[in-house]
């Protein structure tokens, strides 16, 4: 039986992804290119190193100034990713 329903690739890659492993993985790329984009170059720049784990952003920093500077500012932070990737994957941000 044929299916009556067409759906777009972009559809169809969606799907896959969502039952797939990558899904996390394109998640998680989605996050850290969403850092760039409302943080900026400057900080982008001074990011050593990110990973995810247990809903919780880690992210290692070159400058200490920079680390104080998003501490203060890491309620926001955490709400504009979020909306960036289009659902609550962090919930919390460890600078170091």
């Amino acid at each position: 039986m044929r299916k009556t329903e067409t759906q777009t690739l972009g559809d169809v890659i969606k799907e896959y992804l969502k039952s797939s492993a990558l899904n996390n993985k394109y998640k998680q790329y989605k996050l850290f290119k969403a850092w760039e984009d409302i943080l900026g170059k400057t900080i982008s720049k001074s990011t050593i190193n990110m990973f995810v784990k247990n809903k919780t952003l880690h992210v290692f920093l070159k400058s200490s100034v920079i680390r104080n500077e998003l501490y203060m500012i890491k309620g926001e932070v955490i709400k504009r990713l979020n909306e960036k990737v289009g659902e609550e994957m962090i919930n919390e941000i460890i600078l170091k």
